[in-house]
Parts: C-alpha cells; structure tokens; sequence
C-alpha cells in the first residue's frame, strides 16, 4: 500500500510538468531604451509577487589579487544611498511584510524580496535606487571587511568540505576564474579598497547588464509601466568587458591533499565536463543521479549500506553555469575507513558505467526523480523566478523549455558514452582531506 500511494504521488507530480514548466507561452519579455532587460510572468495562485534583479557579474569577472569583489559588493550596496540610511533596505521590506535577501556566484549577483502584490512596488523603487545610487560609503568598508573574513573563516576556513573543494578547485583549473572563491582569497580580502569596490561597481551595475525577473499576482502591462518608471532614467553605461577564457583540456590526473583540524576524511573527485550549450549536459545530469541520486543509487548502496566505508556520498553536476563546469564526487569517510580503499571503490563504479550499459529500470527512475525535482522546484513564484533567471544568465530562459525534453530522450548508450569521453583518470583532479585530531588508519 505504501508503494502504491507513492507511485502515484509521482504520477500525478509528472502529470502537471507540462502546463507548469511551458515557460515560452507565459513569460512576457521587454527590453527597455537604457538596455534593461525585463522578464514578466503572471500566477495569480496568491497575491503575492517575487521581484528578482539578476546582474551579470560575479566571480569569474573579478581580476587576480581582486578576488571576492563581487560579494564583498553585494554587502555594501546596502549601505545607503542619498535617500535610504544604511541597512534601510532590508528594514523597510520586512516592515512591508516582505522577505528579502541576496547571493553572488561565480557567475552572476542576485537581489530579491518576495511581497504582497499591493507592496512589490516599494521593493522596485529600492533596487532602482541602489542600482544607481549606492554610496558604498568609506565608513563601513572596513567594518564591512573584518564581517565578510569572519564570514569566509566560518563557512570556508573552518568547513573542511568547504576547504577542500576551495583548494580542489584552485588546482583543477589552471587558467579559468572558476579557481577563486567566490567570497575571495583571505589575502586578497583584506587588499581590497573601497576604490575597488567603486570601479567595480560603476562598471556592472548598469541596466545594460542586469535583468529584472518578476513572477506572481500582478497585470504585466501596469507593472511594466512601473519598471519603466523606476528604472528607465537610469543611463545606460559602457557594456562591460566581456570574458573569453577557454579551460586548457587536462592532460593528467591532478591530486591535492589537505591536513586539516577535522573529524573524518574527505574525498572529492572533480572531473572537467561541459555547461548546458553542450547536448551532453542531458546525460551528465541523469548520470549523476543514477550514480548518487538517493539511498537506493549506486555509490550509495555499495559503498554506504553493502560495504559501510562512508557516511554519506554525493555526485553534484549542474550545467546551469556560464563556462564549462565541473562534475564533482565527494565522499566523508566512515572512522577506520581508508582513503585508498574508498577512491579505489568508487573509480571502480565509474569506470562500470564507461562499459555495462545501466538497467532500464536505473535509467527511468533516475529520470523520474530529476523531473519530479524540476517540478518541485517551481511550485512557488520565487522558484519560477529562480529558474528564468539562472537560464538568462548562462544562456537564455527560453532554454527552460527544453530541457525536459531533451532529458527525456536520453538513453543507456548515451550515459555510457559521457561516462566515457568524460570520467577519464586524465581529466580528474582528486583532493583528499586528511584530519590532524587523529591519526589515519
């Protein structure tokens, strides 16, 4: 009986994909004289409304010994302009009843709020503001850096996943922004002037390189007009610099180790693929699923529940990304476990899937489970919102579209296929975290 109410929750998910992703037909797009990009989709669920600025920078933009820019960024735009005091912003929405916050990537910086349909409108006019005129005032630079060190040595430094997959990624790649952190190097931190943060700022925060993505309760032609109110005075400014660096293939497996004041051990494989502009991101996202997708995948079974080497195992791919990414392999060794045991068992599942074609049953279960997640994912105005913008980011939202489909139709050969051309000893870099409280087996 349980079985059968959960095969058809899954039904009855899947059934409504169809009228709940056909972005194409619903979302609304304008583009405004000063270049501002506008995204409008109407769901009249709630009357509620999600209000997204999307702008195209982030880590990859930054320049070397200018790392973490973009995020430090994102913190002090909210320190005033000429008519909103410092940290206003985030009080005026919650006083509005709205939610609000804001993250940078490698890729892009993000601010939203999500508000009741008759208030949305207070948040519009705040993002207009700070997007022209933040003063990144010089009194809150320096106590404004000593909170983002504080906030890289909780969430980096003292994070032994963090840690490694920071140093992991600074050694796979040689030459592509994608081996800095996001929230910068240490040093590099404490380097950064207020200066910096000024240029950086005059040179992407531009209408011309920004995108508003709204999704809830509202009439798209009043709202336009709103936008065009707030944001169409805002000049247009010198289209930034484009970036064009091209990852060198990898020609030898890369190793890293790291000893580090932590529990368990670590293992993280990365292993170079392509972004979602390649037909083989469909196959490399079932992949990662039919391998650790769930207690009843691969890794999972074998090495967590038959042999109990390790506390938990992932394998993480998204090609939502602007440049060529990465497909990642990470494990917490259980204690006594051995690090050469555990990447020997967990080479040994990969290179299985490079030769014996996975079952049917694998395949469709793993598919199952990505267009469940999909669905999920924008149940709610703000995951709709998340989902346009991501895919205008590193493409365009058009390409949400698609992608079900597309994965759909891809088959056992094509998994055994990427495994093949991708999952190489060559185009792995593999980072282990050895812990100093006690000593290895």
């Amino acid at each position: 009986m349980i079985r059968l109410r959960r095969f058809t929750l899954l039904v009855l998910v899947l059934s409504r994909l169809s009228p709940s992703v056909s972005f194409a037909a619903q979302v609304q797009e304008f583009v405004l004289d000063n270049g501002l990009k506008v995204l409008l989709l109407e769901d009249h669920k709630s009357p509620a409304v999600t209000f997204q600025v999307w702008y195209r920078v982030g880590g990859r933009n930054e320049k070397d010994g200018k790392s973490g820019l973009a995020h430090f960024l994102e913190h002090m735009i909210f320190k005033g302009t000429p008519t909103l005091g410092p940290e206003e912003y985030s009080r005026v929405i919650a006083k509005n009843g709205g939610r609000s916050n804001a993250f940078t990537t490698a890729d892009m910086t993000v601010y939203f709020a999500t508000m009741s349909r008759d208030k949305i409108h207070i948040q519009l006019e705040l993002e207009a503001d700070l997007m022209a005129n933040a003063l990144l005032g010089e009194a809150y630079f320096e106590p404004e850096k000593k909170v983002i060190q504080e906030e890289r040595r909780l969430r980096t430094d003292d994070n032994p996943g963090s840690a490694l997959y920071e140093i992991a990624a600074s050694v796979a790649y040689t030459i592509h922004p994608y081996r800095r952190p996001v929230v910068g190097w240490m040093e590099d931190i404490q380097n950064l002037t207020r200066q910096d943060l000024v240029d950086f700022y005059k040179e992407y925060y531009a209408p011309n390189n920004a995108v508003v993505v709204m999704v809830g309760d509202f009439n798209s032609e009043e709202m336009l007009a709103k936008i065009k109110s707030s944001y169409g005075e805002i000049p247009r400014r010198p289209d930034p610099p484009k970036l064009s660096v091209a990852e060198p293939p990898q020609r030898g497996e890369k190793r890293v180790t790291l000893k580090k004041d932590a529990e368990l051990p670590i293992l993280l494989m990365l292993h170079h693929v392509p972004n979602l502009h390649s037909p083989d991101t469909f196959a490399l996202d079932v992949l990662s699923v039919v391998l650790a997708g769930g207690k009843s995948s691969r890794l999972y079974q074998e090495l967590v529940y038959q042999k109990r080497l390790v506390r938990g195992i992932d394998a993480d791919y998204s090609g939502v990304a602007m440049d060529p990414t990465a497909f990642a392999v990470s494990a917490q060794l259980l204690p006594g476990a051995e690090l050469a045991k555990v990447e020997n068992e967990i080479v040994r599942l990969l290179d299985k899937t490079k030769v014996e074609l996975v079952s049917e049953r694998e395949l469709q279960k793993a598919k199952n489970q990505i267009e469940a997640a999909f669905v999920f994912a924008q149940d709610s105005i703000f995951g709709q919102a998340m989902k346009i913008g991501y895919y205008e980011m590193v493409g365009n939202w058009r390409l949400v579209d698609s992608y079900l489909e597309s994965m759909r139709k891809v088959t056992r050969e094509d998994l055994r296929r990427v495994a093949q051309k991708y999952l190489q000893q060559d185009n792995r870099t593999v980072a282990t975290l050895i812990p100093t409280k006690a000593k290895l087996p």
